[in-house]
């Protein structure tokens, strides 16, 4: 049993161990630690490309496999990545060795946070292209933002930085700590100024119902003091209802002009989404983001009123977001072969699929868009989402599911089918709608289906068993055998 009186930093550090390395949040904090001077060691279930090639750049060395012989020579701290148990033979280790420890987000609170003015993000949809959006604004501007996000953000290429200005950026994620500590990691981050994009339900491994979701933020929103700002996404009921509460200044922001900053007016041009501003029920502005979609003008309409808070003019918020290139895997063009245009993206929530989708079709207008959905994470998996996924691909011409991998200790009952999905949507007049039970058949039929002009949006929060690759090389082998 790990004692609670050694969760805590010792007054002197040296060596840093991390377990759970490969994870890309503990990987960034790994460089972020080895960048401030510390020896950094580290340990993982596997470790294998992409992440040990990452680690190995870095310098890092991370131990293949948990064993207690990985705390030798013993570390001075170590940093428990949430993905380990308390049953783990290295957490066993760590315990009997009373060696002092910390969670992910408590280690970047005591590293990194403490000494700046903490700009949080948080909601269900939307955190890591908002908090990438803020830190490059932050950075075109010239204020040096430290960040760690969970994405790989391309003006970076990574997903932490660390910079000598005021300012750090988190994405705020709701999802609980660690084994010893199963509140939310966000509410270790102390915001100042915190961001509310969404509420809904998710994450039904860990919370019961949206009631438990809600309870959550709503300890999030209670920790903003009185002199910060919680700029809320006040067309959402839910965030709106708990944005009441908080004891600090609100600016809601969303579609309806009677908010503090609405959205208006959007433009959808080649590679570019154009907005007008409102504030106050006056225009304000005309912003750009590098962008598809309503739901990404409203990601920036929300950092534009943090940067107004923090004294940027409309000019300097114009060129910080204008110019921003994108997060990885937040519709990421992958390549084009053969005409079809290959896209990755991150969307497994019902809402955020359909928002992507009908993003993507507005960006391709004209053009048939053939959506591809592995539903992977604990929620997608279950049948909670069944007939919520029915409307979630309307934008689509055709979908193409597979079928998960059953979740152990879930009755069958309460499991999500992708061929009772696929039934649904023909039913509903979606006539190209199947169902698959492996990648491999998958990727066989979109190599005899997909023509020129097609459009691929592939949705997973996983590797979905390198379908990227695998299809643009179909589609090249194809061309060159025309």
């Amino acid at each position: 049993m790990i004692d609670p009186e050694l969760n805590r930093a010792p007054e002197h550090i040296g060596h840093i161990h991390l377990m759970g390395i490969c994870g890309t949040a503990m990987a960034a904090l790994a460089g972020m630690l080895l960048q401030s001077g510390y020896r950094i060691s580290g340990s993982d279930r596997q470790v294998y490309p992409p992440m040990s090639d990452f680690l190995a750049r870095l310098g890092i060395e991370a131990c293949s496999g948990y064993r207690p012989e990985n705390l030798v020579p013993r570390p001075d701290l170590v940093i428990v990545g949430n993905v380990i148990t308390r049953v783990n033979p290295e957490a066993v280790a760590l315990a009997e060795a009373r060696i002092p420890y910390l969670s992910l987000p408590q280690a970047l609170a005591h590293f990194f946070i403490g000494s700046r003015t903490s700009l949080v993000v948080a909601g269900t949809h939307g955190k890591t292209t908002t908090a990438s959006l803020l830190a490059s604004s932050l950075f075109r501007a010239g204020l040096d933002p430290t960040f760690m996000i969970g994405g790989i953000v391309r003006e970076f290429e990574g997903n932490f930085r660390l910079g000598h200005g005021p300012y750090f950026v988190a994405e705020g994620d709701e999802y609980d700590t660690a084994f010893f500590d199963k509140g939310s990691k966000f509410l270790h981050y102390q915001p100042k100024i915190a961001i509310l994009t969404s509420i809904e339900f998710d994450h039904a491994d860990i919370f019961t119902d949206l009631e438990a979701i809600k309870a959550t933020f709503r300890r999030f929103v209670r920790l903003i003091p009185a002199d910060g700002l919680l700029v809320a996404c006040l067309d959402d009921p839910n965030v709106a209802a708990i944005a009441a509460e908080a004891r600090c200044p609100v600016e809601g922001y969303g579609l309806h002009r009677s908010l503090p900053w609405s959205l208006a007016d959007v433009r959808v041009e080649e590679g570019l989404t154009r907005f007008a501003v409102w504030r106050h029920d006056r225009k304000w502005a005309d912003l750009t983001v590098r962008l598809p979609g309503r739901h990404n003008c409203l990601n920036g309409l929300a950092v534009a009123a943090v940067l107004h808070h923090l004294g940027l003019d409309a000019g300097r918020i114009e060129a910080g977001l204008s110019t921003f290139g994108g997060v990885k895997r937040r519709q990421e063009v992958r390549g084009v072969e053969a005409g079809v245009t290959v896209i990755d993206d991150f969307a497994h929530h019902p809402t955020a699929v359909r928002e992507t989708l009908a993003a993507l079709k507005a960006a391709y207008a004209g053009r048939r868009l053939v959506a591809v959905f592995e539903p992977r994470t604990n929620s997608s998996r279950r049948a909670i989402f069944q007939q919520d996924y029915v409307r979630a691909f309307d934008a689509a011409d055709a979908v193409l599911l597979r079928e998960p991998l059953p979740l152990p200790n879930v009755a069958p009952e309460d499991l999500f089918s992708s061929a009772q999905l696929a039934e649904d949507l023909r039913r509903n007049g979606r006539d190209e709608a199947r169902a698959f039970a492996d990648t491999d058949t998958l990727l066989a039929h979109l190599g005899a289906v997909l023509t020129a002009g097609d459009v691929v949006a592939i949705l997973s929060n996983g590797g979905f068993d390198n379908i990227h690759v695998r299809l643009l090389d179909i589609l090249r082998e194809r061309s060159r055998r025309v």
